[in-house]
This record gives C-alpha cells, sequence and structure tokens, in this order.
C-alpha cells in the first residue's frame, strides 16, 4: 500500500526530503564516530554491526525493511519518505563514517556529537516538513499508538526495547544516548 505523491510543489518536496535525510544520516555518522554514545535504534544497528561485520549502515537500511513489513498487518500505508528514508539514512551513515575518523579527543568527540545531534533534528524537521510520510520507525510507531496505546508509552517501550537490545549486543550507551534522549 502506497500513499501517492500529490501536490504542485513535488520536486521541492523531494529535495526537502532527500536534504533532510542525509542531514539525518550523517548526524548519525558523526554521532558514531565521537563514540559517546548514539541513539537507541543506532544503539541496535551498531550491536548488530558488531556482532556480524555489517556495516552501521546496513543495518540501519536491513532494519529499516523489517520495520517497513511490521507495517503490513498494522495496515499502515507507506509513503515516499518510508521507502526513501529506508535506503538514504543507511547509505549517509556509511559514507560519513568512511570519510570521518573517529574522535581523537574529548573535545573533539563532544563536537562531532553536538553537532550530530543538531544535523539527525535539523534532518528530521526538514524530511517530516516535505509532508510525504514517515519514516519506517516512526510509521511503525504511530500506527500502533492508534490501536490504543499512547504515542508517548509506545515511543518508550519501542526504544528501549531496541536500546536494550543494542547495548546487549554491543552497542555503545552513553553520554550521547542520554543528550540525543534530552535534547
Amino acid at each position: 500500500m502506497l500513499i501517492p505523491v500529490r501536490g504542485e510543489k513535488i520536486l521541492r518536496r523531494i529535495a526537502q526530503l532527500v536534504v533532510g535525510l542525509v542531514a539525518f544520516g550523517t548526524g548519525i555518522g558523526l554521532m558514531l564516530r565521537s563514540e559517546l554514545g548514539l541513539a537507541p535504534w543506532d544503539v541496535l544497528h551498531q550491536g548488530l554491526a558488531r556482532r556480524t561485520g555489517l556495516t552501521v549502515g546496513t543495518w540501519s537500511i536491513l532494519v529499516s525493511v523489517a520495520v517497513l513489513f511490521l507495517w503490513l498487518p498494522l495496515r499502515e500505508r507507506f509513503g515516499l519518505a518510508a521507502l526513501v528514508n529506508a535506503v538514504t539514512v543507511g547509505v549517509t551513515i556509511d559514507v560519513t563514517a568512511a570519510l570521518v575518523t573517529p574522535a581523537r579527543s574529548w573535545g573533539t568527540a563532544t563536537a562531532m556529537l553536538a553537532g550530530g545531534i543538531l544535523l539527525t533534528g535539523v534532518g528530521s524537521g526538514l524530511y517530516i516538513g516535505a509532508n510525504l510520510g514517515s519514516g519506517p520507525r516512526d510509521g511503525l510507531m504511530t500506527a500502533i499508538a492508534r490501536r490504543g496505546p499512547s504515542l508517548r508509552t509506545t515511543r518508550t517501550v519501542l526504544e528501549v526495547s531496541v536500546l536494550a537490545a543494542g547495548w546487549l549486543l554491543g552497542g555503545t550507551v552513553g553520554v550521547g544516548t542520554l543528550a540525543f534522549a534530552a535534547l
């Protein structure tokens, strides 16, 4: 089930979507290279990467696709953002990780973390503002919330679950994880 894309300014909206997703993925890549902790879903991706040898970006894509399959029994309709998000963010994480060396000092790590959090926030605003549908994880969250539990409860349960699983798999939980949650 694909949501049709309509509107007179569609090319601008698609460009905004892609720029937002690239900013989002770059932010995650910077947080990854800061080595100070990641957002919950990225802790899961990193934990899976450490266990399998695949990259964090590859796991971001694979998890996105798996989450999109969870939309089917929930009868959630796919928008362009869900499909583009599934690939663009993961590829951008890997490109950023390949181009940016890990932080070698606390100051550099802190700057990378702050820049990463800022970019994920700006990227989120851009891609959500393009109004072309939600990303895989947000779509799952809102689909579950429409069936009973509050959005706050649903988000908390999902994010704590993937954070715990990622941490158990060896993903990095740290000050960056707390900063991301707070900001």
